[in-house]
């Protein structure tokens, strides 16, 4: 097995890349769009389910699909999403876990396929694919550099690591050969990292001491949204998802996220605004007293 060197401090890819020309695009988003105890804090109450999506997409320019993660949907599915999805619109894919679970890496040149051939039925809304790996899956170069070779180079791949023996300096390398985006998590179960290893970047955001139902302060997401204007600056999309469901917490933080990027620099970024914020409470306005104000 390869020695592994120590963590490096977080550094960026080369502002030669094509990536850097000009700024980069903003997407933030949810992970995952349906969910029941959403109905009132955000979707109207009388909101068909099937009209969810569409609701969703008018506020928010990204969601992750963790569905595709427990199993293929139907191509009749993914063909009626597509469909109504705006234009601009991106679905981040968490990939199967048949592959990363399952098979581990290893011998998936045919989940790889079968897994492809569905999720290009999203056709130009197809957004980056997610990797997460097991937390018991420990640093193995070779097994991970086997993997990448074998995936399709049209799509963008980001890597989540749920076992900290992968954050290294030879991982990070390993990602910048293959162009794969190292996944940034906020997390108590992993540490800030903010290593650059794409012309893209990828957060997720999983809560803190509230799990799934952390409320996001403006204090706990500063420093995430001046690395991501930064980002931006130098020409990276960045690929925001919230986790903490609970309760429409996550449409309160990625909102909140959104805005403090909006309001900390002046990269170009896509904010929505709609109608769920006199549902929602106001992200800034009722936390800028307890954090010493909007930035």
């Amino acid at each position: 097995m390869t020695s592994r060197r120590p963590m490096s401090a977080a550094r960026s890819i080369s502002k030669a890349s094509p990536a850097s020309e000009g700024a980069g695009g903003l997407f933030v988003g949810t992970s995952g769009w349906s969910y029941r105890d959403w109905v009132g804090p955000f979707y109207p109450p009388n909101l068909p389910t099937r009209e969810w999506l569409a609701f969703y997409s008018s506020h928010f320019r990204t969601v992750e699909l963790n569905v595709t993660f427990y199993r293929l949907p139907f191509e009749s599915m993914l063909r009626a999403w597509n469909q109504r999805a705006p234009d601009g619109f991106r679905f981040a894919v968490k990939g199967w876990r048949r592959i990363t679970h399952v098979l581990r890496l290893d011998s998936v040149d045919e989940p790889l396929r079968v897994f492809g051939e569905r999720i290009r039925l999203l056709a130009d809304h197809l957004g980056p694919v997610l990797w997460q790996l097991p937390p018991s899956l420990r640093y193995d170069p070779e097994r991970l550099d086997r993997f990448a070779q074998q995936l399709p180079r049209e799509w963008r791949h980001a890597i989540e690591f749920r076992h900290a023996s992968w954050l290294c300096a030879d991982t990070y390398d390993l990602l910048r050969r293959h162009g794969l985006a190292l996944v940034l998590v906020s997390s108590l179960r992993m540490p800030m990292v903010t290593e650059v290893t794409a012309p893209f970047v990828y957060l997720r955001f999983h809560g803190l001491e509230g799990g799934y139902a952390h409320d996001y302060t403006l204090a706990e997401l500063r420093p995430w949204a001046e690395f991501a204007r930064q980002q931006l600056a130098e020409g990276h999309d960045v690929f925001a998802y919230f986790n903490n469901d609970v309760a429409a917490q996550a449409i309160v933080s990625a909102r909140r996220f959104e805005q403090l990027v909006r309001n900390t620099g002046s990269a170009h970024v896509h904010s929505v605004r709609g109608p769920f914020q006199r549902a929602v409470r106001d992200p800034l306005s009722e936390t800028s007293s307890q954090a010493g104000g909007a930035p």
